[in-house]
């Protein structure tokens, strides 16, 4: 069930929130897991079983590290834990991508599994370990009630695309939670602003790049158009959605970490990722980056370090080969950016942004590309390398068509909407003029995308596939 989709908007959301809001303290978690497993059964009812299986071994494991004083057991019981739900996770999501390369390495032909990938299965697998390796290392106390650690792991706000949710981070509100009116009402404008990115912004864009793919009047401008399009169509895909997490979590008494700070104006393609995706970032630091050493170690070590990191955030995003060659891409620039060089371009005024989203439009290329024969030919193309000519009939009507809502993502995906809408909240006399007028806009917001939505308008949801 998508969360811009009239079904969710109009029945789910509101039948659940009235029974959340109903409920008794104690029973609000109860609530919310079933609330949260409907949600997950709505379009995946076998994999349910799955997910449970995954939190009672979790739950399970959790419970018995804590109550071992011996080190060895406690290594055997994470080790265990970290095998059976990364099988999960392989099995489902790379069986097909090792067979697949297993028969070209040996000229044979062993039939693909053809199993479908659970929904959400890398963001609730890191959840699980995350949570069962903050218990081995003592940094928060085994969950005695299975209810509320499968509360934190299922709940829907965030259960399909993140933001992955630390246990740490919300342990206390999972069994004591305050919910205002205020709390309420900041989650519905952060939950509306996200769904808008999402329908307006990034459906609209989405809709561009399909029309520029079944083209046969591309030219170098085109794919330049293409590329951007993608870039700013992930980004507000998957903010929105992490917006209207975080807006969800808020309205049932939750704080979320925030997932993106506005990374189109970084200058090194390192501040990109430290504001990117921030909660994948974050996690891979602390699980795997940090363990491994991090930049303690010898300049070799570091090397093998990022190699070992950017290896799985590209194999996490999905199974194919050019998302790890998506991944290990970055590795060229973090390196490059610790040497003289680098660090004169990304301190170079106007040079560092410029490097920095040339890059960055490049990477979206190969990320979206089918295999890398086609992002060698779009990067390609996009060099002037191909023979396409530089301007098209179809490149200029689609400008021209697109226009306003290339202009409003280019401005959205600035701080410059954010830090006027603060500079006016400021000013005396204006502050109760936009708080009158913000919840009109809001309300004519949800208004314009339930008329989208209705209308059945481009609406697939890219993080679904991960």
């Amino acid at each position: 069930m998508l969360f811009s989709s009239i079904p969710f908007l109009y029945y789910f959301l509101p039948s659940v929130l009235i029974l959340y809001f109903l409920a008794p303290q104690k029973l609000k978690n109860t609530v919310l897991l079933i609330s949260s497993l409907v949600f997950y059964g709505w379009g995946e009812p076998k994999y349910v079983i799955m997910m449970v299986a995954s939190i009672i071994i979790g739950f399970v494991s959790g419970l018995l590290i804590e109550a071992t004083n011996e080190k060895s057991k406690k290594k055997l019981i994470i080790t265990i834990n970290i095998i059976i739900n990364l099988g999960f996770l392989v099995f489902f999501k790379y069986s097909n991508f090792f067979i697949e390369n297993f028969n070209s390495v040996t000229g044979l032909s062993l039939n693909l599994l053809n199993v479908a990938l659970p929904i959400g299965i890398s963001f609730y697998t890191f959840q699980i370990l995350s949570y069962a390796v903050d218990v081995y290392r003592g940094t928060v106390k085994a969950q005695k009630n299975l209810i509320n650690l499968a509360t934190y792991i299922t709940m829907f706000p965030q259960l399909i695309a993140g933001p992955i949710v630390r246990y740490s981070d919300i342990v206390d509100s999972l069994t004591e939670r305050k919910i205002g009116f205020e709390k309420i009402s900041t989650g519905l404008r952060r939950f509306i602003i996200g769904l808008s990115k999402k329908v307006l912004l990034a459906n609209a864009l989405g809709e561009l790049c399909v029309t520029f793919k079944a083209s046969d009047d591309k030219s170098l401008l085109f794919y330049w158009l293409y590329a951007v399009a993608f870039c700013l169509q992930v980004y507000f895909d998957f903010s929105g959605y992490s917006d209207m997490a975080i807006g969800l979590g808020k309205i049932l008494g939750f704080e979320f970490m925030e997932n993106f700070n506005f990374p189109f104006i970084s200058k090194s393609i390192s501040e990109f990722w430290r504001r990117w995706h921030i909660s994948l970032g974050s996690w891979f630091r602390d699980y795997v980056y940090i363990p491994l050493g991090g930049n303690r170690v010898k300049k070799t070590r570091w090397i093998f370090n990022i190699l070992v990191v950017w290896f799985l955030t590209g194999f996490w995003h999905g199974a194919a080969w050019n998302f790890i060659i998506w991944g290990l891409y970055f590795v060229i620039f973090l390196i490059f950016e610790k040497t003289p060089v680098g660090k004169f371009v990304t301190k170079t005024h106007v040079l560092n942004r410029v490097y920095t989203l040339f890059f960055i439009i490049m990477s979206f290329v190969i990320f979206d590309a089918v295999n890398m024969s086609e992002a060698f030919n779009y990067i390609k193309a996009m060099l002037g390398a191909s023979g396409v000519p530089l301007v098209s009939t179809e490149f200029i009507y689609y400008l021209k068509e697109y226009l306003i809502i290339l202009v409003l993502s280019l401005v959205g995906a600035t701080p410059l909407v954010k830090k006027i809408a603060t500079r006016l909240t400021e000013i005396k006399g204006v502050k109760t003029l936009v708080g009158i007028l913000e919840p009109i806009v809001l309300i004519a917001l949800l208004v314009l995308v339930t008329a989208y939505l209705v209308d059945g308008s481009f609406n697939p949801f890219l993080y679904f596939r991960f």
